[in-house]
């Protein structure tokens, strides 16, 4: 590495001049910006897989009796090892979330006192009248996104953690922060969908989340500290900068440069903590070990040209004073990814030291500070995996063990590749692909089919369409094609319907949109994974194969328990919480979230013959995908189908999981879930042993 980095300085030029920097002394006017105010409610929140508060009705067909290892995941730790211990700020920060008063927040806030939807909210929408439909198309633009301040919302009814782990948090924390963040941003993205379709206005719902989170401590590792952030792994991707807040990653909402004032030899001086490289100014991102980071400020024109010389003050100069320090600072990487070049992806890629600084001069000509980052020895490079991965997907250099280019031979718009870099075998068991679920002619359905009588596409808020009515008058989707939230049912626009063929109500119809691959495992045989980075709520695929009649389940029960590739409704599976809490939109209650259904009719599907990429997916204790019913017409009648979501945001290279469920004659001959078929390989914590 000392080599390498030798190799890699940055040669002397004529521009270079460490004395404009060295002898620059720290600004006494830094507070920190991240705010950890006494007054703020404790953080409480249910943990993704339970246990969860008295009177709390979990999703069905996931409400099966907890199982003996009930979600206990272990206590906040602060990290061990060659890390120096967190350094405290010496300085009370500023009550006010320092991220939220620039002028695209405060925009963004404007209006979130409007009225609400009432309780009658189901009623209302069965069997009312044309004028009654216009009024309650009316409220539902009008809904109220918030009711933050002055409300008397307590945040101890989100039941869960604490305020020592709201300080110090650990991975399931995490993830719970971020659940609950996405889920509150998606329903109000929803929101403002309905009402961007009426007064054209659009609005940041992520902004909003965040200031509702942070404004009600939900949020974690509010301690300010230098190195590992608890709960946070190399590799851990985010798509808004607010995610990074909720979980004190990255304190700045726009800011790139993230710090903290501390005691120095003679004065309080400034530290960096982390910094986020996003291609705003002319960074060298090119080496996955090695960063040239460009500073701050300059005053940027129209043509993102920089117009003055960057000064040594703020992030700048905690970046001078963390190069003397020698201390660790946490880097995320921006990255674009396809199909939106435009849509940054937010990489965690570990602890970095500062070499070198130095200032250049710009295209403009105006001077920047330029700072060497180096990669801690002894982590892995998520930036590099990252790299590999879109060269795979561009075919340069072709995959190792790369067996099969497309196993779906055309089936799927985007080919699903075949790779065993394990061992010799060649492919799985023969089977033909199909890409959704087969009914047989003895299936006789009691639903009516009912198409919408839309003719352009089907609009947020507007309940005129029959489509969006039969979804209690929301539609199910934002407009980049997210679940907003488990449903008893997604009710989709069909082939039949009036409507555009690229509707936003048809997402699961419309086929695989992301680059899977079918990989062999060490141990628990072929599984499934995607190259791309999977947003929590982006449908994955569906689970296709031959739908066993429910007049036949009895005689085929032991066929079904034995075949390794059935999808079973009628199973027990643990609950989780993946909804919005209602009490942080003004004007919902609880029975706004649809968390509490149970499916009419059993479903049993088996791809052991025919299916789609969904066979291939593993059983996991701790998922990251989730099944939801969706129905929609097919020749005038309508079917359902089983649709795969992502639980949560899901990085490149990870397998795709979901909950296989315990038979319920599995559960009922004993109390212990530990008795089930087979035995369960998932690794995780929270392994209950078996499944099926």
């Amino acid at each position: 590495m000392e080599g390498r980095l030798g190799q890699n300085s940055v040669p002397p030029s004529t521009s270079f001049d460490k004395s404009k920097i060295l002898d620059v002394k720290p600004l006494r006017s830094l507070v920190p910006v991240f705010p950890t105010s006494p007054q703020a409610p404790p953080f409480v929140c249910a943990p993704p897989f339970g246990p969860f508060p008295s009177g709390f009705s979990p999703f069905y067909p996931f409400s099966g009796s907890q199982t003996s290892s009930d979600y206990n995941g272990p206590s906040g730790t602060t990290p061990t090892g060659p890390f120096p211990a967190p350094i405290r700020s010496f300085r009370r920060p500023p009550p006010e979330f320092a991220g939220a008063s620039n002028d695209e927040t405060a925009s963004s806030m404007e209006g979130l006192n409007e009225d609400g939807f009432s309780e009658g909210k189901k009623r209302a929408l069965r069997g009312s009248s044309s004028s009654q439909k216009k009024t309650r198309r009316s409220r539902n633009t009008e809904l109220s996104l918030s009711g933050f301040k002055g409300k008397g919302f307590d945040a101890s009814a989100l039941v869960g953690i604490g305020d020592l782990q709201r300080e110090d948090g650990d991975r399931d924390i995490v993830n719970c922060v971020l659940m609950t963040f996405d889920a509150l941003r998606r329903r109000l993205s929803q929101l403002e969908d309905a009402k961007e379709s009426t007064t054209g206005i659009i609005k940041r719902a992520d902004l909003k989340a965040g200031n509702i989170l942070m404004s009600k401590g939900i949020r974690t590792n509010t301690r300010r500290r230098i190195g590992v952030v608890p709960g946070v792994e190399i590799g851990d991707i985010f798509f808004f900068r607010m995610e990074l807040c909720v979980v004190g990653l990255h304190a700045q909402s726009m800011g790139g440069i993230d710090y903290m004032i501390t005691r120095g030899d003679f004065e309080e001086e400034p530290v960096a903590l982390s910094i986020v490289s996003s291609g705003g100014y002319d960074d060298d991102t090119d080496d996955s070990d090695i960063l040239i980071y460009s500073g701050q400020g300059g005053n940027f024109n129209k043509k993102d040209m920089q117009v003055a010389d960057q000064k040594l003050e703020r992030g700048n100069l905690a970046l001078e004073r963390s190069l003397r320090r020698n201390n660790e600072v946490r880097v995320i990487r921006g990255l674009s990814y396809s199909p939106n070049s435009n849509v940054k992806v937010y990489v965690y890629d570990g602890l970095f030291r500062i070499q070198e600084s130095w200032t250049e001069r710009g295209k403009s000509g105006a001077n920047i500070f330029k700072y060497k980052l180096v990669r801690v020895p002894g982590q892995p490079s998520a930036f590099a995996l990252w790299k590999s991965v879109q060269r795979w997907k561009e075919g340069f250099p072709s995959r190792v063990g790369l067996v099969l280019p497309d196993l779906t031979s055309g089936a799927e718009s985007i080919p699903v590749t075949l790779v065993n870099d394990v061992d010799d075998e060649k492919g799985p068991a023969y089977f033909s692909y199909f890409p959704t679920v087969k009914y047989s002619k003895s299936f006789s359905l009691t639903r009516p089919s009912y198409g919408c009588n839309c003719q352009n596409a089907c609009s947020p808020g507007d309940l005129n369409c029959s489509c969006i009515r039969r979804n209690e008058g929301d539609f199910p989707y934002t407009g980049n094609g997210i679940l907003v939230s488990r449903r008893p049912m997604v009710h989709e626009c069909g082939p039949t319907c009036p409507c555009f063929p690229k509707c936003k109500n048809r997402v699961s119809q419309s086929g695989i949109k992301l680059h899977l691959e079918v990989f062999k495992t060490k141990d628990r045989g072929w599984a499934l994974r995607s190259l791309d980075p999977i947003r929590a709520g982006t449908f994955i695929c569906e689970y296709a194969g031959e739908v066993i009649d429910k007049l036949r389940v009895s005689e085929t029960r032991e066929e079904v328990q034995n075949d390794e590739y059935v999808f079973d409704t009628t199973r027990v599976y643990d609950s989780f919480k993946w909804n919005y809490e209602a009490g942080l939109v003004e004007g919902e209650s609880s029975s706004d979230c649809y968390e509490d259904y149970a499916i009419q009719d059993p479903l049993i599907i088996s791809a052991k013959n025919f299916g789609n990429v969904a066979r291939f997916m593993n059983h996991s204790c701790s998922p990251n995908v989730f099944w939801q019913p969706t129905i929609y017409e097919q020749n005038d009648q309508s079917f359902v189908h089983i649709a795969f979501f992502a639980l949560r945001h899901i990085p490149p290279m990870t397998e795709l999981t979901y909950d296989y469920g315990i038979a319920q004659s599995a559960q009922a001959e004993s109390k212990n879930p530990l008795n089930g078929k087979r035995k369960c390989l998932c690794g995780s914590l929270k392994c209950r042993g078996s499944f099926g």
